[in-house]
């Protein structure tokens, strides 16, 4: 099967393609990323080796080049990680992400209608959902909860999920959706908390804390959601929803100090600043859809996720160098 796989030079995207090519020697891959802000070559360049993959430059918002893209290559697959994904970056911009992230899928959607793919599948998040009160544990996030949006980036992820739904019914397209809670793991650009933490404590600067810290997230390892995303397109029912979740509920004050005892740094880095917002309390997903029909699981607790990210980080500070000074714009020769 050929693959289209859009967002491949980001975090979640990126992950996935070295999952995939090397899995799957027989599938023929084709990443396609517009190399924006947070779109790094150097996550995938290592990839220009196999046999079975090739990097393409290119915008979804480009319906041209997207037709021209499709006719050329005649998908089996196409798996929609490109997004615009940073909350604060869409409360400065919200039209850009409604403009990438809406009408960007609707482009990938019509050419999935044109070229008869036989799946298309959208990375979608939990942040559709809205959030949860923290003092009810008891309450999880279900395909079935209402989408009930925080922010103009959870809006623009919604407003996408509506309209592959929609093209779904009224064009008979064959599509998926999964939701995720908040990954984490290698190659994850710096604005986002864990790598903001373990950048700026590796050199001892403040780190900066939300309100009182107290907001929940549920933590999943980008292998494990990436193993999930697998399993769907290959086997989930067309025309379904999938929640993939990490069953890590945490305060970002418990991962920021998790991360600073790793480091043997101490927490009086911890600086509290002014609440983001429309902040969302809390987030917390159900995955026995997934875990059912499916038989997916995770293979990562979050003590052992987060060990060996920290430890990524450590060992490829160059990396994060190269995000600070810019320097990993120039990595794409194409």
């Amino acid at each position: 099967m050929k693959f289209l796989v859009t967002g491949g030079a980001g975090f979640i995207g990126s992950n996935f393609l070295h999952y995939m090519v090397n899995k799957y020697p027989e599938d023929y891959f084709v990443c396609l990323d517009a190399l924006t802000y947070a779109g790094n070559y150097n996550n995938i360049k290592n990839l220009e080796e196999k046999e079975n993959y090739k990097f393409v430059k290119g915008d979804i918002r480009d319906n041209e080049f997207v037709d021209k893209l499709f006719a050329d290559e005649k998908f089996d697959i196409v798996i929609n990680f490109a997004a615009e994904s940073h909350v604060d970056n869409s409360i400065k911009n919200p039209n850009l992400f409604a403009d990438t992230n809406i009408l960007g899928t609707m482009t990938l959607l019509n050419a999935s209608k044109k070229y008869n793919v036989k799946r298309y599948h959208q990375i979608s998040t939990d942040e559709v959902y809205g959030d949860l009160p923290l003092d009810r544990p008891d309450l999880k996030f279900t395909e079935e909860t209402p989408i009930h949006t925080s922010s103009p980036y959870s809006a623009s992820k919604a407003g996408a999920d509506l309209q592959v739904l929609a093209y779904a019914r009224t064009f008979k397209i064959p599509v998926t959706i999964s939701r995720c809670s908040n990954n984490y793991g290698p190659y994850q650009f710096p604005e986002k908390l864990i790598p903001v933490v373990i950048s700026k404590a590796l050199n001892d600067e403040p780190i900066p804390v939300y309100g009182n810290g107290e907001n929940v997230r549920d933590w999943i390892h980008v292998y494990d959601h990436n193993v999930g995303v697998d399993m769907i397109v290959r086997n989930g029912k067309v025309g379904e929803i999938y929640n993939l979740g990490g069953h890590s509920e945490r305060t970002n004050l418990e991962v920021v100090k998790t991360i600073l005892k790793c480091l043997n740094k101490p927490e009086s880095l911890i600086t509290f600043v002014t609440d983001r917002p429309g902040h969302d309390l809390r987030y917390a997903i159900d995955s026995t859809k997934a875990e059912r029909e499916l038989g997916w699981d995770r293979t990562y607790t979050f003590e052992e996720g987060i060990k060996e990210t920290v430890e990524w980080y450590v060992n490829n500070k160059e990396w994060i160098d190269d995000i600070k000074s810019e320097k990993y714009k120039e990595a794409y020769k194409g």
